[in-house]
């Protein structure tokens, strides 16, 4: 499947079909939301407790939300490890869990529209990208890991001696997916589908902001068959729930994107049971146009690198490397199309820039704009609240600074929301140790007409993923982590099954 052009507030995906003509704009509210889904049922929080989940972009209640807590988490635990050590599961062919997978796919496009207005009604994200981009991508995930279920396999060792010595992967177990609230479902299917086709039974634990598509794809997972107790939903806080299945001796593994401050946390509670992780965590992306990259088109892609999504991604290209004879250009053509950016209703299909998720995030990056000024860079557009409709919701205007130094806090650190920090260099040794100057390496790009530059510079940027004259671009085949303190383990492609298999020699003595 081949890239195509990134528009201007959206990322090339190879998932991406034609834009929906039935993007809703109002829709009923069927998920069981005030509810945990455990073993196979649907169940109050044993403590009785729920928190708001609050629209970001009209600041009203959507639904009440089951908060789970300690023992929540253990009946969680208990039933999915019941469903991985007893039938159907750990006795089912790998052919019938590719079928389940595939099914799930299916299911997820069916009700596409659905869940795509649930999507932007818990996170703000316009619909029109939770629709056409972010719920099909989903589905070609459950695909993707439905070829790859009957292709888990292991080898033959030729070794000294008369021994016939082979490797089994077998599944690591009980598998917990700790999840953001910046793609909910999506970086769920990440977790969940690959972990499924290794076998594997899952506890899906969203992010306490962005609860909604997690239950509604929980039904979804029960009309596709699976057996009860191979999937589970458990809503609450991060010190409610999220923590317990961390520490929780019958969690085999922890799969988590967030902050790179929570991955530390989870890295020293996860030492006492010794569990197996993969962390996906911040990043402070470098994005380099060079000196003879292709202008318009570096333009267009520095713009989908960070405002898509609102900035709310962690490889947003946040740092943009500009060569000083060709800075005036990019800065100009950047500003004339953020401020073409308008913020508005995510609902309507044709905004492009929704609320950021929530009043924290909201007060967060006003409060680096601020800081931004504070040290000198040159606010060039943005940096301050955009009013839509009633003046509810917590809208930023896309934001640009200039003359920003690669010491500046807004530099240093994860803004995770529409701001871009334009820095200027001079030659390709000053730009590639600008980029690397960082504590983070999730991902990088590289602009140039020069294919030996490109593959040149792309080698020497300590990133997991680097962008050639494009930005955004994912595949389900094509492995996505980090390097430094971004995280590790990969996820998508091939290697993301090596986060959700164990490997076991096997040796007979035929002597």
């Amino acid at each position: 499947m081949a890239s195509v052009p990134a528009p201007s507030s959206a990322p090339s995906s190879a998932a991406s079909p034609a834009p929906s003509a039935n993007v809703p704009t109002t829709m009923t509210f069927p998920v069981k939301a005030g509810r945990l889904l455990i073993g196979g049922r649907w169940v109050d929080a044993l403590a009785g407790k729920t928190f708001a989940d609050v629209n970001p972009a009209t600041e009203e209640i959507v639904a009440q939300i089951a908060a789970g807590e300690a023992e929540d988490t253990d009946a969680a635990v208990a039933a999915a490890r019941k469903a991985f050590e007893e039938k159907p599961w750990a006795t089912m062919a790998a052919a019938d869990r590719a079928k389940l997978l595939w099914k799930i796919g299916d299911l997820v496009m069916k009700h596409a529209d659905e869940l795509a207005y649930l999507e932007t009604i818990d996170c703000g994200k316009p619909i029109a990208e939770s629709r056409n981009i972010d719920i099909p991508m989903v589905a070609e995930i459950f695909y993707y890991y439905a070829g790859w279920a009957t292709k888990i396999s292991g080898d033959t060792i030729p070794v000294r001696g008369n021994f016939f010595a082979y490797t089994l992967r077998e599944p690591v177990g009980v598998v917990a997916a700790i999840t953001p609230w910046n793609f909910p479902l999506l970086l769920a299917a990440w977790k969940i589908a690959p972990a499924l086709c290794a076998g594997n039974t899952v506890i899906l634990k969203p992010s306490s902001n962005t609860p909604l598509t997690a239950l509604r794809f929980g039904e979804l997972v029960q009309e596709a068959g699976v057996p009860d107790g191979v999937f589970n939903v458990l809503t609450g806080s991060g010190r409610g729930c999220g923590m317990a299945l961390v520490r929780h001796p019958g969690v085999d593994k922890i799969a988590f994107t967030g902050e790179t401050s929570t991955g530390q946390m989870i890295m020293r509670e996860a030492a006492g049971t010794v569990k197996k992780l993969s962390l996906e965590l911040g990043g402070k992306s470098p994005n380099i146009i060079l000196a003879d990259a292709d202008v318009d088109a570096a333009a267009r892609g520095a713009v989908s690198g960070i405002f898509y999504n609102k900035g709310e991604v962690c490889a947003a290209g946040s740092r943009l490397f500009v060569a000083a004879s060709v800075h005036d250009a990019v800065v100009e053509q950047v500003v004339a199309r953020a401020k073409k950016m308008v913020p508005g209703d995510p609902l309507d299909p044709k905004t492009r820039m929704g609320p950021v998720a929530g009043k924290d995030q909201f007060e967060k990056v006003l409060g680096y704009c601020q800081a931004g000024k504070a040290e000198g860079a040159a606010l060039k557009t943005g940096g301050e609240r955009a009013v839509v409709g009633a003046g509810k919701g917590w809208f930023i205007h896309p934001t640009v600074f200039d003359g920003v130094k690669n010491d500046m806090k807004i530099a240093r650190e994860e803004i995770f929301g529409p701001v871009l920090s334009v820095l200027t260099f001079t030659d390709e040794e000053e730009a590639v140790r600008q980029a690397n100057d960082t504590c983070y390496g999730l991902a990088a790009a590289v602009w140039t007409k020069d294919v030996k530059k490109a593959h040149r510079v792309a080698r020497r940027l300590k990133a997991g993923t680097v962008w050639v004259n494009t930005y955004n671009y994912y595949d389900p085949a094509m492995p996505f982590g980090g390097y430094k303190q971004s995280g590790f383990g990969r996820e998508l492609g091939e290697h993301a099954l090596d986060q959700y298999t164990q490997v076991k020699s096997v040796c007979v003595d035929l002597s």
